[in-house]
């Protein structure tokens, strides 16, 4: 597969996360020598920035194989597997450490701005495949540099550029105005000064998926608290409420994900949120004591906020990917092989069945886009699809083809099988209930929620194959 000029270079893995790290393992495993590229300041960074949410996964479902075999000779234990670790103990606990074990191979600080052929731009076909990768990167002092590599594995995430309030998927008009009074990310509000932001202040909260789930049963803790009388949240929804909206519940065979849907769905029943469905932001503006109004495609104006909390997905940054020839579906931005098995236009289910290598292909041999980058913007993605991902990479890097097409992973399934994927049918259509599921049916609140613990999601978590795998 590789030219006797490029065999003897480095994998380059872009970002120094789960995934990332997962794979310099495996690649360590393989014999192959990997060059981590981390833009932060320390290994995990963009988990770090959620330390304050718990995973949906055990400590048994959150460490790689390989990245374990790496880290068992220096006396590293896993911390106990049936517990579940907030994003902080993850970094501190296993990225920290697999980081140190893998030394000089990881580098920090070093912010990826470019990967090319090495004197080949996207249009030039001569000779393409014979050529090494070209990967450039400023330092954190600003210095740039480059370097040579035979692969490229971009396990960088979609942390860094979430998605805006806009239902259109451009910012709402007035969104960059509103700044001030707009985050998206889930709020830490052991923060005191964070936790004062939001205390007796009503806040809408835009997105349902798992972090609006999150950030809804944050706010009703708070209400509940004794600084927080008064606080309020308005659930800003874009499609309705049905039987899929609150998630698996106790059908979920992740039980701490099924847990923090049914804590969302008491927040709303005990009055601590409204709900409000089919809303499409279109203007975010300012009412006269500066609080924020949000307008709706259909002309609806809602009651005026405090803060806004934007959790609409993520997606993922291609800019420096411009010069690669990558295959991409049109609407997910994920490899063309791997959509239709993730598109939530049609997969209601939010599983996903494992997958490895041939889907993460692209045209320009030896890229791989893996981890939460790899689903684009699909919305749900677990850790140990991730190291399963890189799992077949590596072999496939390896040439052992025979282990690379192998799937070596059983998800559990979501518990939820049914709804109208992204949009809605209009009214008076007969509902399409999606994935191998009966039509959704309305969801009546008011009754009581069945309790469970609150957790978060781990690297935009959720997977598994539709309807079993």
């Amino acid at each position: 597969m590789y030219a006797p000029a490029t065999a003897e270079l480095p994998v380059v893995v872009i970002g120094a996360g789960p995934t990332g790290l997962a794979a310099a393992a495996h690649l360590v495993g393989r014999g192959i020598e990997p060059l981590v590229l981390e833009a932060g300041p320390r290994a995990g960074a963009a988990v770090r920035a959620w330390s304050h949410v718990r995973l949906f996964g055990t400590w048994a479902e959150v460490v790689d194989p390989a990245a374990e075999r790496l880290l068992a000779p220096t006396g590293w234990t896993r911390p106990d597997p049936a517990s579940y670790p907030s994003g902080g103990d993850w970094a501190d606990r296993y990225l920290e450490p697999l980081a140190e074990v893998l030394g000089d191979r990881v580098r920090l600080g070093a912010t990826v701005t470019g990967v090319s052929r090495a004197g080949r731009d996207r249009v030039v076909d001569a000779d393409r495949e014979r050529q090494p990768f070209v990967v450039r990167f400023v330092h954190a002092d600003g210095r740039e540099e480059q370097l040579l590599a035979r692969a490229v594995i971009d396990a960088s995430g979609t942390w860094a550029t979430p998605s805006p309030a806009g239902g259109s998927g451009l910012p709402a008009l007035g969104e960059r105005a509103a700044a001030d009074r707009i985050g998206y990310r889930v709020p830490d509000l052991k923060d005191p000064a964070i936790r004062a932001r939001y205390a007796g202040r009503r806040t809408a909260v835009i997105g349902s998926g798992a972090s609006a789930f999150t950030a809804l049963a944050y706010l009703a803790d708070l209400a509940k608290s004794g600084d927080g009388a008064g606080t309020h949240a308005t659930w800003v929804l874009r499609r309705g409420l049905s039987g899929s909206t609150f998630g698996g519940g106790t059908a979920d065979q992740l039980p701490a994900r099924g847990a923090l849907g049914l804590a969302a769905k008491a927040a709303v029943e005990e009055g601590y949120a409204d709900a409000v469905t089919g809303f499409r932001t279109e203007a975010v503006e300012r009412d006269a004591e500066g609080r924020v109004v949000l307008a709706g495609e259909d002309g609806r104006r809602l009651d005026a906020v405090d803060e806004v909390i934007v959790l609409t997905g993520l997606r993922p940054d291609l800019s420096f990917l411009g010069e690669l020839r990558l295959g991409l579906d049109e609407r997910l931005q994920a490899p063309t092989a791997l959509a239709p098995l993730i598109d939530p236009n049609q997969h209601s289910c939010g599983t996903v069945y494992p997958h490895g290598h041939r889907e993460l292909s692209h045209p320009e041999p030896g890229v791989y886009l893996v981890g939460m980058k790899s689903y684009g913007r699909a919305p749900t993605f677990l850790a140990m699809t991730g190291y399963e991902q890189v799992r077949s990479v590596a072999a496939a890097l390896a040439g052992d083809t025979e282990s690379a097409d192998r799937v070596e992973l059983t998800l559990p399934e979501t518990g939820v099988c049914g709804g109208a994927g992204l949009f809605d049918a209009p009214a008076g259509d007969e509902a399409d209930g999606g994935c191998c599921a009966p039509a959704p049916q309305l969801v009546r609140l008011g009754a009581p929620a069945a309790g469970g613990e609150q957790a978060g999601d781990g690297e935009r978590t959720t997977g598994g194959g539709c309807c079993g795998s």
